[in-house]
């Protein structure tokens, strides 16, 4: 199985963005490395579990089944797999092959959060800047949004920045905003790209040549940390 290919699937499925595409079902009988996956996850291998909950979800070599995905996603998510635990969290935000729960997926998020995973961090920061799963808190959500905009999470880094331009939950400060607002258009491509060299600009014209100086070289410098 393509390890790789299932965690970027996993993330950009999850990670909290109207616009996501859900998964196409895929009807093919298991295969020898299909059961052979099964084996390993029934022996308790935690990798397997998440390995054989995303052929489930996406139907990758098996008939897609949700419930069996939640089923194998949990047995990993239980033994501290944190991209498992994200999954999790990102079915019960969206109400895939479950209710939808935003309490439960906040629990899953968190999990995955505290272990440093990027995608989770900014997943739990949205849910505490929009409050749902929890009381709304602009001081948490930023907390969560900077731990993942750290790692380099672009989407993290355009949510810090918008934070930042408009004094919610930090001071007010257009120097980091703009700073923030760079780094995620340097990001992969997409919608969070354009986004924020269009806000980056815009909120350009309200700050003096030497802020903006500032800002800049404030992006030249930064570097990614590890997750904390």
């Amino acid at each position: 199985m393509n390890c790789p290919r299932i965690l970027l699937l996993i993330a950009m499925l999850f990670l909290i963005n109207p616009d996501h595409a859900a998964a196409q079902q895929n009807k093919q009988e298991p295969s020898a490395a299909i059961a052979a996956l099964i084996k390993a996850a029934e022996q308790g291998d935690a990798k397997s579990q998440f390995a054989l909950g995303s052929d489930y979800y996406f139907g990758i070599g098996v008939f897609q089944d949700y419930d069996e995905a939640m089923k194998w996603y949990r047995k990993a998510a239980d033994q501290g797999e944190a991209m498992a635990q994200f999954t999790l969290g990102g079915m019960y935000a969206n109400g895939t092959g479950v209710a939808q729960d935003y309490a439960e997926a906040v629990k899953w998020y968190r999990k995955a959060a505290d272990q440093g995973e990027a995608n989770a961090q900014y997943n739990l920061g949205a849910m505490y800047a929009k409050g749902k799963g929890v009381a709304q808190d602009y001081a948490e959500a930023v907390k969560w949004y900077r731990k993942a905009a750290d790692q380099g999470e672009a989407n993290a880094q355009y949510y810090l920045g918008a934070m930042y331009a408009k004094g919610t939950g930090v001071p007010q400060d257009y120097v980091l905003a703009h700073m923030w607002w760079s780094l995620s258009a340097a990001g992969p491509k997409g919608l969070v790209k354009k986004t924020a060299a269009k806000d980056r600009d815009k909120i350009a014209k309200e700050m003096t040549p030497r802020q903006i100086a500032e800002a800049q070289k404030l992006a030249r410098e930064w570097k990614p940390k590890k997750a904390k």
